[in-house]
């Protein structure tokens, strides 16, 4: 499932302003039947139900019951609706918070985040098909994120570590998603099922199995492919979860402690450097 579209492909400047709420544009004259909002939920809706490939203005449009160019007054385009359309859906509802911060441990928050993150490529497969390489930040996004860090809270993790975690679980999650629903829609598209996609290559395969060419692959149990892609995944973040606790373990036996911070990510310095220097100043 190779990436059909890009997300920042468009005006940057008008996705950040239409994320922001800081855009100006369309707001003179009558208040209009439609909004950025209604735009990009009806997009969702569309992707959620027949893909990506069909969310186009004029079936927006249709949906909403209003002119084709109509849209172009609030969302100058798809490549700028769909930044919209990524951050819409990485919403936080408060009840996700509740949850998330309810679980009693480090190890159930970051598995509450791993499981959303599965569900969430599931309710969403057309995420699938985009390449967020250079991801557009908008509020939905940032508070998603701000939720997934709260999970370290006090652990000994420095801030390189906590994303690079973060990244790991949702790559896997997006990695057997994508195989998962790959899966899917092959049935769908061939009328072909997975039984008799398998049954049609066992003539062959059991030919190669007995001819000493792969004899690891041949001593295989006959179980060893029926776990689901839902079973793979929570077997392979459960073994992420169990080297970070080993790696936390080993630490607080050491004693090690996170080197400290100078600068936010995002240019906001840290809190803690300025009010060191303003003693220090202070007292010189």
């Amino acid at each position: 499932m190779a990436a059909r579209e890009h997300s920042g492909d468009g005006d940057l400047s008008r996705s950040m302003a239409l994320l922001w709420g800081i855009d100006e544009r369309g707001k003179r004259g009558p208040k209009p039947g439609i909004s950025v909002d209604r735009i990009v939920f009806a997009a969702i809706r569309i992707a959620d139900a027949e893909g990506l490939e069909a969310v186009s203005m004029r079936k927006i449009a249709g949906q909403l019951g209003v002119g084709t160019m109509s849209l172009y007054r609030h969302v100058p385009g798809k490549a700028e609706l769909l930044d919209l359309m990524l951050d819409a859906v990485g919403s936080v509802e408060p009840e996700d918070v509740e949850r998330f911060r309810s679980r009693p441990t480090w190890r159930a928050r970051l598995r509450e985040l791993a499981d959303s993150l599965w569900e969430h490529y599931l309710e969403h497969p057309w995420l699938l098909h985009v390449d967020q390489g250079r991801p557009v930040l908008g509020p939905n996004g940032l508070d998603s994120f701000e939720l997934a860090l709260s999970g370290f809270d006090g652990l000994l993790l420095t801030d390189q570590e906590k994303v690079g975690f973060v990244t790991s679980l949702d790559c896997t999650a997006a990695g057997l998603a994508r195989v998962h629903v790959n899966a899917k829609q092959a049935e769908e598209r061939t009328g072909i099922s997975d039984q008799e996609f398998w049954e049609a290559q066992s003539p062959a395969l059991e030919s190669a199995m007995t001819s000493g060419r792969y004899p690891r692959i041949a001593k295989l149990a006959d179980d060893s492919f029926s776990a689901l892609d839902q079973e793979t995944f929570v077997f392979a973040t459960d073994r992420m979860l169990d080297g970070l606790e080993a790696l936390l373990e080993h630490r607080r036996e050491t004693g090690w402690t996170p080197p400290p911070v100078a600068d936010g990510a995002f240019g906001q310095r840290d809190r803690r450097e300025e009010c060191r220097e303003g003693t220090r100043e202070e007292s010189a």
